[in-house]
């Protein structure tokens, strides 16, 4: 017997924190009844569907790889009709979701996946693994504004984690920065650096921990490699 959202992840619908919504929504239903409940659990030979579709387990894990472009959302689908990060997977038969989220706006690594497992592990609170970003943004960074990117600000209702701002080549009205964080909060990057008076203008996520865009052209993806995956996977159990 497995937790019903364990389940759901394991059939590559969505992550664990995912389909826990999807139940909480009345989205999901187990023999043919709509279930809210958290702690239920499915055995084999139950019936279970999401959205009026049956699911199953996927027999094979897919671990993919893509540089984002600009203009794609990173959803399955968009209300909106804008096109998503899955029109550009062409040839994967396996229903896969991203891991995390890059805004419509921003550029870079993506991962996508249909093992629920991996996915809850790159992305719990407690599991952050570093992500690199270089940036283009308005204006130069003084020493101070630096340290305070660094020590932590705070946006909304939160206050950052630690994280790193470095110079990498200034302009006339802007420079290009190198931001490193551990979080993975809605836009954190854009309202870190709006915090302290410098907007980004272009923004690309170049590494995840260890694993890094390398050659891989925009809008071109790859599956990662057995090493990458147990690189990721080794990284976040290390937390």
């Amino acid at each position: 017997m497995k937790r019903l959202q364990k389940y759901i992840a394991e059939c590559g619908v969505a992550s664990r924190r995912k389909a826990e919504e999807l139940i909480f929504q009345g989205r999901v239903k187990v023999n043919g009844s709509v279930v809210r409940e958290m702690g239920i659990k499915v055995c084999e030979g139950d019936l279970v569907e999401v959205n009026g579709e049956i699911i199953k387990p996927e027999n094979s894990k897919v671990y993919i790889l893509l540089n984002k472009p600009s203009g794609y959302v990173t959803t399955a689908k968009d209300q909106f009709r804008r096109p998503t990060v899955l029109d550009l997977l062409k040839g994967v038969q396996e229903r896969v979701f991203p891991v995390g989220r890059l805004d419509y706006e921003t550029m870079g690594l993506l991962i996508l996946t249909n093992d629920g497992d991996f996915t809850h592990k790159m992305t719990h609170p407690k599991h952050e693994i570093e992500k690199t970003y270089l940036a283009t943004i308005a204006g130069i960074p003084t020493k101070e504004e630096i340290i305070r990117f660094e020590r932590g600000l705070e946006i909304e209702d939160y206050t950052t984690a630690p994280a790193k701002l470095k110079i990498i080549n200034t302009k006339q009205n802007a420079c290009e920065v190198e931001v490193t964080i551990h979080e993975g909060k809605n836009r954190q990057v854009r309202k870190m650096c709006e915090a302290i008076g410098h907007p980004v203008l272009s923004l690309k996520r170049v590494s995840l921990g260890k694993l890094s865009l390398g050659n891989l052209a925009e809008g071109e993806w790859r599956e990662l490699t057995k090493e990458e995956v147990k690189m990721l996977v080794k990284k976040a159990n290390s937390f």
